[in-house]
């Protein structure tokens, strides 16, 4: 393979992302973290992905919000502190808050300090009465909530289906987590991509138009710019499958021909059909979703969700 000098000659800028691509790389079997799907170009592809004909989650799990809205902001807790986990577009948080103009706080958590500042900005115009209080943390390990909540009562949200990219143990990890963040008797309100035909899972996940393939590449752009990677990106194709047995959808990167790839320094060998598995999305029914909140600490209290079934947000009450 020809090595573009500019890519390899090029620094190393988070020495967590080579040694997670190293360790990747050097499995039996090839993967990379979806975490690193997102830079600027990564997640402005995503929010096209969101857009797509195919795509349902995300017009399906507003639509539930719209229809339900009332529902599910009743069973936020009078004057309670509302903790978005990973917190993104306001777009869905918009449709509780108009339900419940007596929250005493609105908290959301992300790791980027700059977009959480932009999007508190807009909030506080739009909500003048409303406290907004960010913190910037990676809502994957534990933080602190800010000092000046007090004693009002704690509320989760979680909504987009984020769960679904955890493995399940995760999952059950992460959700004991925000259990222990919120407390006793708080509430979660979390979305969550139901089991559905494979024909309709597998579109959503690989759209006619190619972005959800154009935003899989992106990973290697970005690892090729960050790593001084020389991987040849037309040598490489998106493909999505459900695997019925594990219950998800998974995304992998599958080398056309045999080749050797160099990332800050190392050479990984592919055989050709060998793949770099890249995502996983579990995909839950009622039941089993309810199962494993409980086993997390969570009591399931009720669930919504559309006419066809595709999706489902649940509110579940912290033990």
């Amino acid at each position: 393979m020809t090595v573009n000098p500019t890519f390899a000659e090029a620094l190393p800028t988070d020495p967590a992302f080579l040694a997670d691509v190293r360790a990747g790389l050097s499995a039996p079997r090839k993967h990379l973290a979806p975490k690193y799907f997102y830079d600027a170009a990564g997640s402005d592809l995503f929010e096209a992905i969101t857009r797509l004909p195919e795509y349902y989650p995300t017009r399906t799990e507003i639509g539930i919000l719209d229809a339900r809205g009332p529902e599910i902001a009743a069973l936020l807790p009078p004057g309670a502190a509302l903790v978005e986990f990973g917190s993104g577009s306001t777009a869905k948080l918009r449709r509780l808050l108009r339900h419940r103009p007596d929250l005493a706080a609105y908290v959301p958590v992300d790791v980027s300090g700059e977009f959480l500042a932009d999007q508190a900005e807009v909030l506080r115009a739009d909500f003048p009465d409303l406290p907004v209080l960010p913190v910037v943390a990676d809502f994957t390990r534990p933080f602190a909530l800010p000092d000046g909540l007090g004693a009002a009562p704690r509320a989760g949200f979680f909504p987009g289906s984020t769960l679904g990219n955890f493995e399940p143990e995760e999952a059950e990890a992460l959700l004991r987590q925000f259990g222990a963040i919120l407390g006793t008797g708080a509430m979660l309100i979390v979305g969550i991509d139901l089991v559905k035909d494979a024909g309709v899972l597998e579109a959503a996940y690989d759209d006619a138009a190619g972005v959800t393939g154009r935003f899989n590449l992106n990973l290697l752009t970005r690892i090729n710019r960050e790593l001084g990677g020389d991987f040849d990106l037309g040598a490489f194709a998106h493909r999505a499958v459900f695997n019925a047995q594990a219950s998800r959808i998974e995304m992998h990167l599958v080398a056309s021909v045999a080749q050797t790839v160099r990332v800050g320094g190392d050479r990984f060998a592919f055989a050709a059909g060998e793949t770099i598995h890249t995502e996983s999305s579990y995909k839950y029914t009622l039941a089993s979703f309810g199962a494993l909140a409980r086993r997390a600490g969570w009591e399931p209290a009720t669930a919504w969700t559309d006419p066809a079934g595709l999706f489902s947000v649940h509110a579940l009450r912290r033990r």
